[in-house]
């Protein structure tokens, strides 16, 4: 089941408010646990815990911005290995103080089984696969102009891409991308009604531009209608 942050853009009004609310509904519809905890942590459900990866993700991308990815990592592990440190040598003042026997403060943590079964990983080899070989065999039907207008999508897209490298780094683009979707979706939400509208309204004349260029096209492969 998609998400429905990624599908929101892309919902049609042309069929009026029942297609809006049918499709509504088959994304609120059952789906796997990974989408659906995706779905509610950009949603805001649990705000404690969506303000924390947040929080979390956009100190990591701001320190990325500002000093260098070795530096932020060995920063990380130093700050990581300071707190288990200092509360392994805590626990242990306490335990001899208190001549108590509790063991090692982490033990419920060292005994859990953290190996990767070969079945398990076969199965994320096998799903990335798939992805692989659908990327490999769009990237041939683009570059090799399997379809002309598609083609000519990709490159508009990669001309206009040179104008943002221009402007914005990697890093920037990250941070920006973090604040579109733990923002767009909740706006989506809230808004659902008038931006479906709009968007419907962009698609059809977008549609109805690409029908005239490709119309245009000398060699272009027909496509049907959808």
């Amino acid at each position: 089941m998609a998400d429905p942050a990624a599908q929101s853009p892309f919902i049609s009004s042309s069929a009026g408010g029942g297609s809006s609310e049918a499709g509504g509904r088959d994304l609120k519809g059952a789906g796997s646990p990974q989408s659906c905890a995706v779905r509610d942590l950009i949603f805001w459900r649990d705000v404690k815990k969506t303000g924390t990866v947040f929080s979390t993700t956009l100190i990591l991308l701001l320190s990325l911005a500002a000093f260098s990815v070795i530096s932020v990592v060995s920063y990380l592990i130093l700050a990581l290995l300071s707190v288990t440190i200092c509360f392994r040598v805590y626990k242990s003042v306490i335990q001899a103080v208190q001549k108590s026997e509790d063991g090692h403060p982490f033990k419920a943590y060292l005994d859990m089984d953290v190996a990767l079964s070969s079945e398990t990983f076969h199965h994320y080899v096998s799903a990335a696969l798939v992805h692989i070989n659908h990327a490999l065999k769009a990237i041939l039907r683009l570059f090799l102009v399997e379809d002309l207008v598609d083609s000519l999508k990709l490159a508009v897209v990669m001309w206009l891409m040179t104008y943002v490298g221009a402007i914005f780094n990697g890093i920037t683009l990250l941070i920006l991308g973090e604040l579109l979707v733990f923002s767009m979706p909740v706006v989506y939400e809230k808004y659902k009604t008038q931006i479906d509208h709009y968007v419907g309204i962009i698609r059809d004349q977008a549609k109805s531009a690409m029908t005239k260029i490709q119309a245009k096209l000398p060699g272009t492969v027909k496509k049907k209608p959808e």
